[in-house]
């Protein structure tokens, strides 16, 4: 088993997803084991993938193996079913193999009594495995092709619970929102195709790198794979969709949120960054731009939310626009660490709340409060998950933290670097927030508080699995680690994108960073610890700015305008024109023409043979006098 193996991967739960789908409500427990089972198998095969590329990483030349076959060929036309095995490519499927086999054990606990529990590890089932072929993926049509599974299994496990309109609308809102990212990566890839003549990442890479395309040809390409980025991984204006896909089940939350569907987009960019390179820098600093707007964007929203579920989710899209302005200065190491550490403390963050709302059956912050002595195990495992957001030391965020913080110091201007430190001071702000309303004080619904009870073993094992990792995966940032564990050094000696890139600790983004993280612990402590009246007063003083963070900057509001009077009317004409133009009287006036002009025809029809040799007279006489007169 090795590298030339890795089809394996994604083939294993694709076959326990059709055995599911088949055969699922015949088997004991409705096939749960056999969806846990091949996601960990999964896993289990992924330790002999990545010891195999281990032994080959110090080799001079080495860049990844592909394997696979050729599917479809037609001329110029070639589709591949390949896949490619590299130090990128590892990380993710760490990420997500690892992270997806720990949610499906969640939930059997979690959705233990559901009516549709088998349908929702089928589902699960089938989301993991388009994400493990989306990262493996060797050419751009498998690659869009695993992208849009990954949208359609987003859509079903949205509304899972379609029953309840806010799910549906919910499912609705993100495939149709996402589904014009993925226009745009789908023009991307035909006008990368167009010029290179392949579908291959690789051909595609080497052949930007030996000038094949323009300079502006490259940057409009580049531009359309990232808006299928922007869609994926809810970045601004299309990060609309992300706090309304908390209407799923907690577990699909995690699952989008840590290992799969909104990490796609970072990855896209990672793996054409070559592209993003040859390109004009005004594709790297739209990535930044975009990245550092929604970064700012998500934490100022994520203060005056009030939702458990909604709250981790503004931290997840603060989190990928770090990754976006890593990638804007041109680091994929410091990007793919972040998303590295992200997967676990993330999932911790979204499987501590949905250990909330398992127990207490509430989400609302404002009917919580008081849980830790009723669930101190949750507790204790949401506070390092909080710590590890905020980027606390030694808690693995601060390690990913600081390096983008650094990377931004060396690559970009000083505004952004300034953006980023504020960011973490409002990271601090509302995670910190949220742990005190949850938490801490005293209990606002007595009801809740009373029922409150600490989740199961196979909820609270896997919980306590990501909390070791969201303290100690950080430390992967230093080569004595990397080579303890077998890499070649630190994550910097792993993944990059030209060199490898030796662990830094600078000591002026560390304090930097630090005090804007204590500095925001410490102002949310003030305002929210106790009876949060502090917190009260501040937002009545600047109510039009809380109303405009608790709106989400009327985004939402001027999409459903815009959808109203513009989407709607323009269609409105168009179908008019459709129906009238081009059915009444092109299609439809066509025919009718014919009808009239036989029925008038008719007429000359008397059925009378002197009629006829009168006729046949007047021709003659007719065509008599026209070739008299043409001769004169």
């Amino acid at each position: 088993m090795g590298m030339d193996d890795a089809w394996l991967l994604p083939a294993v739960p694709a076959a326990a997803f059709a055995a599911l789908l088949l055969f699922g409500k015949y088997l004991p427990r409705k096939g749960d084991w056999l969806a846990i089972g091949a996601i960990a198998a999964s896993f289990a095969l992924f330790i002999p993938v990545l010891a195999d590329l281990l032994d080959e990483v110090g080799r001079e030349g080495f860049a990844g193996v592909v394997s696979g076959t050729d599917w479809v060929e037609f001329d110029t036309f070639n589709l591949r079913l390949g896949f490619m095995v590299d130090q990128l490519a590892i990380v993710m499927l760490a990420v997500v193999t690892f992270v997806s086999t720990l949610i499906e054990i969640y939930s059997v606990g979690y959705m233990k009594g559901d009516p549709r529990y088998g349908w929702f590890f089928t589902a699960m089932t089938l989301f993991v495995t388009a994400m493990i072929t989306l990262v493996l993926a060797d050419n751009l049509l498998l690659l869009y092709v695993a992208w849009e599974g990954v949208g359609f299994c987003s859509y079903l496990l949205i509304g899972f619970w379609h029953e309840r309109r806010s799910a549906a609308e919910a499912a609705k809102k993100a495939f149709i929102t996402t589904r014009i990212g993925d226009v745009g990566l789908l023009i991307g890839i035909i006008l990368l195709w167009r010029e290179a003549g392949t579908f291959s990442i690789r051909e595609i890479i080497e052949f930007a790198q030996d000038g094949g395309y323009s300079a502006e040809y490259l940057t409009t390409a580049v531009l359309f794979v990232f808006a299928g980025a922007v869609g994926k991984s809810a970045q601004f204006p299309l990060h609309v969709w992300l706090p309304d896909a908390m209407e799923g089940p907690t577990p699909v939350s995690a699952l989008i949120h840590a290992a799969t569907m909104v990490v796609a987009g970072v990855y896209l960019v990672a793996r054409m960054m070559p592209l993003f390179v040859v390109a004009d820098p005004v594709a790297l600093d739209v990535v930044t731009a975009i990245g550092l707007t929604t970064v700012m964007l998500s934490a100022t929203m994520a203060i005056v939310a009030t939702d458990i579920k909604r709250v981790v989710a503004y931290s997840t899209m603060n989190s990928l626009g770090l990754m976006m302005v890593a990638l804007g200065a041109h680091s994929v190491t410091a990007a793919l660490f972040y998303l590295f550490v992200h997967g676990f403390f993330k999932a911790l963050l979204f499987m501590g709340a949905g250990s909330v709302i398992h127990g207490t059956e509430r989400q609302e912050v404002w009917e919580l409060g008081g849980l830790a002595r009723k669930m101190p195990l949750t507790a204790l495992a949401f506070a390092v998950g909080t710590l590890a957001m905020i980027g606390i030391f030694p808690f693995s965020g601060f390690w990913a933290k600081d390096e983008i913080v650094n990377v931004a110091a060396d690559e970009l201007a000083w505004i952004v670097v300034a953006f980023l430190v504020f960011s973490i001071f409002l990271t601090a702000v509302y995670m910190t927030r949220l742990y005190l309303l949850v938490f801490t004080g005293r209990p606002r619904d007595d009801h809740a508080h009373e029922h409150a009870h600490e989740a199961p073993p196979v909820m609270s094992l896997p919980v306590l699995v990501l909390a070791a990792l969201a303290v100690i995966a950080g430390f992967w940032a230093f080569d004595q680690v990397g080579r303890a564990l077998g890499f070649p050094g630190g994550i910097g000696e792993f993944v990059f994108l030209d060199e490898a890139q030796e662990f830094a600790f600078p000591v002026v983004a560390a304090i930097s960073s630090s005090l804007a993280a204590v500095g925001g612990m410490a102002f949310a402590y003030a305002l929210w610890f106790g009876e949060a009246e502090q917190a009260r007063q501040l937002g009545e003083r600047f109510r039009p700015l809380y109303k405009l963070w608790k709106n989400r900057y009327y985004f939402d509001d001027a999409y459903q305008w815009a959808i109203n009077n513009l989407v709607l009317v323009g269609g409105n004409v168009i179908a008019w024109f459709d129906r009238n133009v081009v059915n009444d009287t092109g299609v439809d006036g066509s025919a009718g023409l014919a009808v009239f002009s036989g029925f008038q025809m008719k007429f000359s029809q008397t059925g009378r043979l002197p009629n006829y040799a009168l006729a046949i007279v007047m021709g003659v006489i007719i065509l008599a006098i026209v070739f008299l007169a043409v001769r004169v």
